[in-house]
């Protein structure tokens, strides 16, 4: 009797400090969502969260633990939509999720996608291109009810977004590690192909840090700078997969699946997921700050080769060469000279230039990362503090992220060709509206901003410090139209309406 109360009050207080514990960091505004996570499985027993009985090629428990989950996500866009052009998709997957390339005609059009709910209280990650430019975001879950969704951030560099639903209690994915993902592991692909929903399948890892080319704007390099070290999979994902769930045995999320290497539109057994470690990092950013902080390491580098080894006198094959070292960059700073190989991160060995990429991607400005670089036949390790595009430590502050977002707009800083035409030193052009301050005043799709409250702006951090630095609560924006380069507008506003 004495060991069953005692086991009674065990439970009790394993169950009372679980929801003490969740109530507080329920207050808790900046709590990552992968802290929410263990918090929510803090009074499971480990044997709760198990591999079927027959072992790491039973899929029937991680199916069942994973597809209430994943979501199927409708989106609708006008003939006005903010999408505009194509996406770096449509050349290599062509109509990869349902009516995409459709939505190109003038009329509303509609498309479908999935997502992977990660909280009880309905955040959800998927991929960028699923959302991008949607007015309307409908989120379906697994039992057919069906919410609005709303989109707390985007990343285009990584193809990952973050969206939220109203609504408490739901089943949820929990993180696995990527790090940790074998080649030739077993792994289960979970989304709304064809708007078939639910649809599970199975296959192997088949590579991982895959750099394939489809991400990133290339009439806009300079602004865009991809991550790309996909998990390749030949699990069958078609259609409609863009954004669902790609989990290991025991229906841990390790990557959530965003594109085919197809020549028809259908699977053709090359699927690729991003690596949940790098989506941790990015949707924990787009809930705390509103936008990515995304940490640099500055420099240039050149894939490894035995080709590339001979060429340049190397006695290794192993490693990424560093081609250019950017002057202010944190390299710069740590020492880090053209011609050296660095060849671990935080004693990961590094191969590719992707897995450097995806690696670095995982920190923020002003965090500190050791580095083992190889210089001639010495090898050293090297404390290297990354920093922002810009150059600086510090971080993005939400409250300018959403200053700039208050204005109901899409930003491309111009090139150099756009600023010789029109006689300024660069600036920031509009490449879509909403409804916001800038569409309140009137101003136009395509305006030129140069200046904000007399300070020049030619990048969007430029942005976000001056219109947050506004004085008196006023925000005074000039500018050209392109068709009227002789013309100067401006427009001053209050900064909240």
């Amino acid at each position: 009797m004495k060991k069953t109360a005692l086991t009674l009050l065990t439970a009790c207080l394993g169950g009372v400090i679980a929801v003490g514990a969740y109530k507080a960091f329920e207050t808790k505004q900046d709590i990552s969502i992968e802290e929410k996570q263990k918090v929510q499985f803090a009074s499971l027993k480990e044997g709760q969260v198990s591999v079927g009985s027959a072992g790491d090629v039973d899929f029937t428990v991680a199916a069942a633990k994973v597809t209430p989950a994943v979501v199927h996500i409708k989106t609708t866009y006008s003939a006005n939509s903010a999408r505009s052009g194509a996406s770096p998709f449509d050349d290599m997957f062509d109509d990869f999720f349902g009516g995409r390339g459709q939505r190109r005609q003038r009329q509303p059009q509609q498309a479908s996608g999935s997502g992977v709910i990660v909280t009880a209280d309905g955040y959800i990650i998927t991929n960028n291109h699923v959302v991008e430019g949607a007015d309307q975001i409908e989120v379906v879950l697994n039992d057919k009810r069906s919410f609005k969704g709303k989109v707390i951030g985007t990343d285009p560099n990584t193809d990952l977004a973050l969206v939220k639903i109203d609504e408490k209690g739901l089943p949820f994915v929990p993180y696995g590690n990527s790090d940790n993902v074998r080649v030739g592991e077993w792994v289960l692909a979970v989304g709304n192909p064809f708007n078939l929903t639910s649809t599970v399948t199975a296959g192997i890892i088949s590579a991982k840090a895959r750099n394939i080319g489809i991400l990133g704007n290339p009439d806009d390099p300079e602004s865009s700078r991809p991550i790309e070290a996909f998990i390749q999979t030949d699990a069958a994902i078609n259609p409609g997969n863009s954004g669902g769930a790609l989990v290991n045995t025991r229906g841990e999320l390790i990557g959530i699946n965003a594109a085919i290497a197809s020549q028809t539109g259908a699977y053709e057994g090359y699927g690729f997921a991003i690596p949940v470690n790098l989506a941790k990092k990015v949707v924990d950013d787009l809930l705390g700050y509103g936008t990515v902080q995304r940490g640099y390491l500055g420099v240039e580098f050149n894939e490894n080769s035995s080709e590339f080894a001979k060429e340049k006198g190397l006695k290794t094959v192993n490693g990424v060469y560093v081609a250019n070292v950017l002057p202010g960059g944190a390299a710069e700073s740590a020492g880090i000279k053209t011609g050296d190989l660095i060849t671990k991160i935080e004693g990961a060995t590094i191969t590719t230039g992707s897995d450097l990429q995806e690696k670095i991607g995982r920190h923020r400005p002003g965090d500190a990362i050791n580095l083992t670089v190889l210089r001639g036949d010495n090898e050293r390790n090297v404390k290297v503090v990354l920093r922002s595009s810009e150059n600086k430590t510090s971080l993005v502050k939400k409250e300018n992220v959403e200053a700039l977002n208050a204005l109901g707009a899409t930003f491309s800083p111009l090139n150099e060709k756009q600023s010789k035409q029109l006689k300024i030193n660069g600036g920031m052009q509009i490449t879509s509206l909403k409804n916001g301050l800038l569409a309140q005043q009137g101003v136009e799709k395509g305006f030129v901003i140069i200046k904000v409250n007399g300070k020049s702006v030619t990048s969007e951090s430029d942005l976000k410090y001056a219109i947050a630095n506004s004085r008196n609560g006023m925000i005074t924006i000039e500018g050209v139209y392109p068709e009227e380069p002789s013309s100067r507008y401006s427009y001053s506003f209050p900064a909240k309406q």
